[in-house]
């Protein structure tokens, strides 16, 4: 597998486990396109278009999905020809039950909640300039649609410093303290979030939680609030999507990936 990064600590980390090596994007045209690719980074637009167009598998590693509580990230996602996973599949409950005995905050809540105040979770830099999207207008159009189909509290969270949403400042503890009803994003995590903590959520572009949540902002008051059963085993399916870098370097994380198919 060929590392686009030689200087990335995790691509590093990813790179010892798979028996890759380094290479730039330049080396990529006179490179086999079975040979499969790894990077980070969420802007790489280009990048990604031009693997597609060489028909060349990629494996795109990120922040991920559960459990990124703390000041350092703990878990980091890898998908296989994408930036989120999109398409649910049957796995073990093993890793989301150790993960959920790890958190002192409830990953998984048995019931949806019930709340009053709808947040508005703006898109950070990455996926904008990934999609082509800015987030003043993105908000903007999100508010308009919403303002005309529900009189509930709008509150608006930006993306801050991640010390500044850990914590005592987790979106989790946002729920809570604000009283939220439901959660409207673009494609932010914070819908995965969401709907594992019992509130529903709205995102109107690829990601995760698609498949446990609405993308027409118009059924704002009439949300998407599937069995908490299918809830857990997509939480399930979302834990085999994401390893710790002792994961990465032993080589679990490729060996999952291959076995599930993820």
């Amino acid at each position: 597998m060929i590392i686009l990064n030689s200087e990335d600590v995790i691509l590093e980390s990813w790179r010892v486990g798979c028996n890759g090596y380094h290479a730039t994007i330049d080396d990529l045209e006179n490179t086999p396109s079975e040979i499969p690719v790894a990077f980070r980074g969420m802007t790489k637009r280009s990048l990604v278009n031009y693997l597609e167009e060489q028909n060349r598998d990629f494996y795109y590693i990120d922040t991920g999905y559960l459990g990124n509580l703390g000041k350092r990230k703990d878990f980091h996602r890898v998908v296989k020809n994408n930036v989120q996973h999109l398409n649910p599949v049957d796995v073990p409950s093993d890793r989301l039950e150790i993960l959920i005995k790890k958190q002192r905050i409830s990953l998984f809540h048995p019931k949806w909640r019930k709340g009053s105040k709808i947040l508005v979770v703006t898109p950070s830099g990455k996926p904008c300039k990934y999609y082509g999207i800015t987030r003043d207008d993105w908000l903007e159009r999100t508010l308009a649609k919403l303002e005309k189909y529900t009189d509930r509290e709008i509150i608006i969270r930006d993306k801050p410093a991640r010390r500044d949403r850990v914590g005592n400042k987790s979106i989790y503890n946002q729920f809570i303290e604000d009283d939220i009803y439901a959660v409207v994003t673009y494609n932010s995590i914070a819908a995965t979030e969401a709907v594992g903590f019992g509130i529903p959520a709205f995102a109107d572009a690829p990601n995760a939680a698609q498949s446990v949540c609405l993308n027409d902002f118009t059924m704002i008051e009439t949300p998407y609030m599937p069995d908490r059963d299918q809830v857990r085993s997509w939480l399930q399916w979302l834990a085999y999507g994401q390893y710790t870098i002792k994961e990465f370097e032993d080589g679990t994380a490729l060996s999952i990936i291959k076995e599930y198919n993820l």
